[in-house]
């Protein structure tokens, strides 16, 4: 199964210090907006994403049809197979994509210590 590409989204106290110490690390703004309380930032192909205010505990995030680029590939599982892969493996989904559509949508798991996982396709 592809998920495509991997990315942390935090969830941060200040945009402002949070960008100031990742940039510390290496990392660069990658994409967002200061302005609405988000950043996606990247170094190499880690990408880290910033987000204040928007939930309250950290997620990983799969971008089924991305690359760490966000280049759209030509291959890919598309987000409601590998849902139904997971339901047909009794995975529980705390949020589910319409199985009758195409393109964009996305589904929430939570791993087995409640983590939150979030498979969000854009193509």
């Amino acid at each position: 199964m592809k998920l495509g590409a991997f990315s942390i989204s935090l969830a941060v106290k200040n945009i402002l210090i949070s960008k100031e110490f990742y940039e510390t690390l290496g990392f660069k703004v990658f994409a967002g907006d200061i302005e609405k309380n988000y950043l996606i930032m990247k170094n190499g192909n880690a990408i880290v994403g910033l987000f204040q205010g928007m939930f309250e505990n950290n997620i990983l995030t799969f971008n089924p049809g991305w690359d760490e680029n966000a280049n759209t590939l030509e291959k890919f599982d598309d987000v409601r197979e590998i849902q139904k892969h997971l339901k047909s493996n009794n995975i529980a989904l705390t949020n589910e994509a319409d199985e009758s559509t195409s393109g964009p949508a996305n589904f929430v798991v939570l791993d087995p210590d409640g983590n939150i996982i979030l498979v969000d396709q854009h193509v």
